[in-house]
């Protein structure tokens, strides 16, 4: 009897707590600042692991609040953080449920889309998936009042786009590609509400000169990055010194390049995804120097974040393993670097070689390896 007792008070305490804590939720707006959800709240030197990027004005529900982030409610099962700075308080009430309507999936000159008319700008996050290639994007707490999906002859890279409602408050999409290949896509809401998928089709030509590159030079300005071992040199000016390199050598095979900077520069990574944003790149090449405490680990590696863009990382990292002399410290996925994060366009991450190993820094130094980098990338 104590212990059924002790079981119904202990019952009582947490859904008077959790009553208590519905009472005082809210809701809240994204702000136009590049806004991402978090899985938790661990933490680590990239920050904590990034759930998905939303739109501006996404409805959010805070059910709790830590020291720089809130906890919101994306469904009844899921739930994700954001940090307060991104958002913005609202008067918006609860509402017993979020109707979808029509959907259409057409094309113009340049893109594909799938659009679906909601009643509020839900929250959402996406997947990439291979074999076969497709984009799976799951709307919180949306429910299906959605009974015809009308598709255009206009798309090029669409093959086929249908809904699942695997929970009661979650409408899981599913547009499915013609090829293998990812190039990208971009989420967001129009004014009316309508959540618009953006995707990208596969160059017609695949031929560098008919692409255009982006090409990152990491860190700059007062963010020095890692530091040689024995000639001190900062990691910011190499990076620059392989990102001028590679974009001499890209553009000898008639690409055309931006590069988010061209001189020692103080960018954040907001100021760089918007500026890349604004560029539409076909790819992105980010170039960094590693770095370790274990002054014997060395070589190079290269980092993606989504499965689908996970072959030209991998392209990268067999080319340069041809440099004689270079070892592999390997391709890493589910990276939570920024410029890793956007969805719209392929990019990768390559950590050239460790300045602090004393072989790989000497290679570094060396203007003919940087030469060979750069070839072996536009490889």
């Amino acid at each position: 009897m104590k212990k059924l007792l002790t079981l119904f008070f202990i019952f009582c305490f947490l859904n008077a707590f959790s009553q208590k804590n519905f009472q005082n939720s809210f809701y809240v707006r994204t702000a136009d600042s590049l806004p991402f959800l978090k899985y938790g709240l661990g933490e680590d030197r990239l920050g904590g692991a990034k759930m998905t990027f939303l739109d501006s004005n996404v409805l959010l529900k805070v059910v709790d609040s830590f020291k720089t982030d809130y906890k919101v409610q994306l469904s009844q099962n899921h739930s994700a953080f954001i940090d307060k700075k991104n958002v913005i308080k609202t008067n918006a009430t609860e509402k017993i449920e979020h109707l979808t309507n029509s959907w259409k999936v057409y094309g113009d000159s340049l893109f594909d889309y799938v659009t679906i008319q909601l009643d509020e700008k839900l929250p959402y996050r996406s997947m990439m998936e291979i074999h076969p290639s497709r984009i799976v994007v799951d709307i919180f707490g949306a429910v299906s009042n959605t009974n015809w999906i009308t598709q255009l002859g206009s798309t090029k890279e669409i093959k086929n786009a249908w809904y699942e409602q695997p929970e009661d408050d979650v409408m899981r999409v599913f547009i499915e590609l013609k090829h293998p290949q990812h190039w990208g896509y971009t989420i967001f809401y129009t004014d009316k509400n309508k959540l618009t998928v953006k995707v990208k089709r596969q160059p017609k030509i695949l031929n560098l000169s008919k692409l255009t590159i982006a090409i990152d030079a990491g860190h700059g300005g007062s963010n020095i990055g890692a530091t040689g071992a024995t000639s001190h040199i900062e990691e910011k000016n190499y990076t620059l010194l392989i990102a001028k390199e590679l974009s001499k050598a890209l553009i000898q095979k008639k690409a055309k390049v931006v590069l988010t900077r061209v001189k020692d520069t103080t960018l954040s990574m907001y100021e760089r995804i918007n500026f890349l944003n604004q560029q539409n790149p076909d790819l992105l090449i980010s170039i960094h120097l590693n770095s370790s405490d274990n002054d014997s680990v060395n070589g190079v590696s290269t980092y993606y974040r989504y499965i689908g863009f996970r072959p030209l990382s991998h392209a990268i990292l067999k080319s340069m393993l041809s440099i004689r002399g270079l070892h592999e410290f390997g391709n890493v996925g589910s990276f939570n670097f920024s410029l890793n994060g956007p969805t719209d366009y392929p990019n990768c991450l390559v950590e050239v070689a460790f300045l602090s190993n004393k072989a790989d820094e000497k290679k570094i130094l060396n203007s003919k390896f940087r030469q060979l980098v750069a070839k072996k990338i536009v490889a």
